[in-house]
């Protein structure tokens, strides 16, 4: 029996730079598994549908189906909108078995990843003394999420030595610029901003510009195409596939 097919499942974005960003991702998967049928969906505003792959595999005969929902936190999209989507799936085609895992999360393991991009947006900014940092992200009407957030910035300023400032982009207070200016008020001149985003787009294009406009002298790059993303998206299908497994 084949393994079932991986679909990662992203939010999806009016800018294209979001869906190319994703599909790179997705290459980086099938690169460390190509004897999986993988393939990427969204929830909307990019192309493809998750619907739209859904009928995709089962008209080329898949009967399992492992969903990794390509978001940060756990708020609306991955409580309301993934669920929605998987039991429409399901009534449209009676019989197909679909697993949604986890979601990517927070790994503290993307801390390297956002080391990585962050001394490379440093290196070409000329930077090399830092004294607070500022972890970018989102932000949601979830309290939680949001908090998760907060606490994944405590960890990496505790790594670095350095005091850390979680903002986000919408939803909550503050927003990178104010926690820039908030440090400035202290006396600290030279504050770095981490984007904790999967990929490029509005939001962390608002909040890099806030940033920069409030002081910062670098901001980094979203997650994006990164081996261990992928790795990570590797390591949710496992449990999910095994999840699907009759006991």
């Amino acid at each position: 029996m084949a393994a079932p097919a991986l679909v990662a499942l992203a939010h999806g974005s009016r800018d294209p730079r979001s869906a190319e960003t994703i599909t790179a991702l997705v290459n980086e998967v099938r690169a460390m598994r190509p004897d999986l049928r993988i393939e990427q969906a969204f929830l909307e505003l990019s192309r493809p549908s998750f619907q739209t792959v859904v009928d995709r595999l089962v008209k080329a005969g898949h009967e399992e189906i492992v969903v990794v929902p390509l978001l940060l936190t756990d708020a609306y999209h991955a409580k309301v909108d993934v669920p929605s989507a998987i039991e429409t799936a399901t009534q449209r085609h009676p019989g197909l078995k679909i697993r949604a895992t986890s979601i990517l999360g927070l790994e503290t393991r993307f801390l390297e990843v956002l080391d990585e991009r962050l001394r490379a947006a440093l290196s070409q900014a000329r930077v090399r003394e830092l004294d607070a940092l500022v972890l970018a992200a989102a932000g949601s009407s979830d309290p939680l999420a949001n908090q998760a957030v907060a606490r994944l910035a405590r960890v990496w300023g505790s790594h670095h030595k350095l005091p850390v400032t979680a903002a986000f982009a919408s939803a909550a207070p503050p927003a990178a610029g104010e926690a820039v200016r908030a440090f400035r008020g202290e006396g600290r001149r030279h504050i770095a901003v981490a984007s904790l985003f999967l990929a490029p787009g509005f939001l962390p294009d608002r909040a890099a510009e806030l940033a920069l406009e409030a002081g910062a002298v670098a901001v980094s790059d979203p997650l994006g195409a990164h081996p261990e993303v992928a790795r990570t998206i590797l390591a949710r299908y496992a449990v999910g596939a095994v999840e699907l497994v009759p006991v």
